[in-house]
């Protein structure tokens, strides 16, 4: 088993759970082939790992910027580990990737190494570190924060991350928008004449 860390959108189940069993997500308007193995996680606990995410690049599906993160950067990131198979990881990653499930690759199983995939924003598996002796693994870009300009999230993905933050963390939405707000890029930013 592995725990998959989110920090985006698949903190809230109602939206990791169709990269699992698959259906079409309507906030999105995307259909989600789903898992080879549809079973839910076998817990979840919430976490914070080290690293940064932030929200750059635009988002094909979401519009606005994408939820990413950059594990060289300081700081720590909220997130909610799933507890799931390594093959429902590779999975998830494949959905994500925009490619069919069904393979399998070598995860990273120690704090600090990375399995790169292709140069793509979720192609990039790193492990941060471990819970309960399963590897803590979550994916993003292959390049840093520091590469690309900020770009805050649609409204509707910026909702699912909060609703997700909300569900993990016991937060009410004041805590989850102050601790949304406080990353890179979250906000818009305003335009000076």
């Amino acid at each position: 088993m592995i725990w998959y860390a989110p920090y985006g959108s698949n903190l809230a189940w109602q939206r990791f759970r169709f990269y699992l069993e698959g259906g079409y997500l309507a906030a999105n308007n995307r259909h989600h082939a789903g898992a080879r193995d549809p079973s839910p996680p076998k817990a979840w606990s919430p976490i914070w790992m080290p690293g940064q995410a932030y929200f750059a690049t635009l988002s094909a599906f979401w519009g606005g910027g994408r939820g990413l993160f950059d594990a060289d950067a300081p700081g720590i990131a909220a997130s909610r580990a799933w507890l799931i198979t390594p093959q429902q990881f590779c999975d998830v990653v494949a959905q994500e990737m925009k490619r069919e499930p069904g393979e399998d690759f070598g995860l990273p199983t120690q704090r600090g190494q990375r399995v790169s995939l292709g140069d793509g924003h979720y192609e990039t598996a790193v492990c941060v570190g471990s819970l309960n002796h399963y590897p803590v693994v979550t994916f993003g870009p292959s390049f840093s924060m520091g590469d690309v300009e900020p770009l805050a999230p649609a409204p509707a993905y910026r909702a699912m991350i909060l609703s997700g933050l909300r569900e993990t963390f016991g937060w009410d939405k004041a805590r989850a928008d102050k601790y949304l707000d406080s990353l890179s890029g979250a906000r818009p930013r305003e335009l000076v004449a």
